[in-house]
């Protein structure tokens, strides 16, 4: 199990510096246009998707920056938020490579915002934590089509074509 998350953590990686590399290229208004996704803007998604591994890492590890809302803007521009997302993807590769499968295999206990307490499967939550960014990282995609941009593929399957 261990090697599976730890490709996903690459994966995550590699596939935030494509998007991140064609958001450097949007003009400010098209970056922060309110193009009509559910927050908005290519700049409140991907904070959106940073504040998401925040909030998961430190329910996982007790550790780190937890938001309080799901809407929270962590940075304000994109160059302070490239560097934390690159400091985030560093973060999740360490975690991942300090794991072991006896430690995958167990239960997370957690409370979410509204401090409803759940038990968890932490496979079932390391799960999750990579299909949030995958599925928002979608939205920006479309994001930045709608800025009449090519974002380059960043399925996982060229990912491995390209490791």
């Amino acid at each position: 199990m261990k090697t599976q998350f730890q490709m996903l953590a690459g994966y995550n990686q590699w596939a935030n510096r494509l998007v991140y590399a064609v958001a450097a290229e949007l003009s400010e208004s098209d970056y922060h246009a309110n193009r009509g996704a559910f927050f908005g803007s290519l700049h409140n998604t991907l904070n959106h998707i940073l504040l998401g591994d925040r909030i998961w890492l430190h329910r996982i590890t007790g550790e780190g920056d937890a938001p309080d809302r799901l809407d929270a803007i962590l940075y304000d521009n994109l160059s302070t938020l490239t560097a934390a997302r690159e400091a985030e993807d560093a973060r999740l590769i360490s975690y991942f490579d300090s794991l072991d499968d006896a430690v995958i295999a167990g239960t997370l206990h957690y409370a979410n915002m509204q401090g409803d307490r759940f038990e968890q499967p932490l496979d079932e939550v390391l799960v999750h934590v990579f299909n949030h960014q995958t599925h928002h990282r979608g939205q920006a995609h479309t994001l930045i089509t709608a800025s009449d941009h090519t974002v380059p593929s960043f399925d996982l399957i060229q990912f491995y074509r390209e490791r």
